[in-house]
């Protein structure tokens, strides 16, 4: 494991978002990330998995892949998410895949494609991080 996959899983730990949501990550690169989340215990009022659950997969998928594409001695931050939904989704897993539009020396961009477990697109999203030295702790 290399000082940047120690760094990434971090990210990780128990209490973080990313464990409350039940996202696991499956695949993992600056090139692609993929990875799930279940609906049961994100869903809105009324029942239906809530926008900002996805957001946060798509957040979460798109900063792992950012952190990999910036390296051991950077971080990569999220600076401006856009989400669409286009359909709803009451039940099982959702997948999201999040792939790059750019990978630059301070930001990089990715797109992201959340599906149901028919191969719907729920959600499309796409981030952009803010790559920064990494500050000694």
């Amino acid at each position: 494991m290399t000082d940047n996959d120690a760094a990434i899983s971090r990210t990780r730990d128990e209490g973080t978002l990313m464990t409350r949501l039940g996202i696991v990550i499956d695949e993992e690169s600056a090139r692609r990330v993929c990875g799930t989340m279940p609906v049961q215990g994100n869903t809105q009022p009324y029942g239906m998995l809530h926008g900002g659950a996805s957001a946060a997969l798509a957040e979460t998928l798109a900063s792992v892949g950012a952190m990999h594409h910036a390296g051991p001695e950077a971080i990569a931050v999220g600076v401006d998410l856009n989400i669409t939904h286009h359909r709803s989704v009451a039940e099982g897993t959702v997948r999201g895949t999040a792939q790059p539009l750019h990978l630059g020396r301070t930001t990089a961009t990715y797109q992201v494609v959340i599906e149901d477990e028919s191969g719907h697109v729920i959600a499309s999203a796409r981030l952009t991080c803010a790559i920064r030295p990494r500050r000694a702790t």
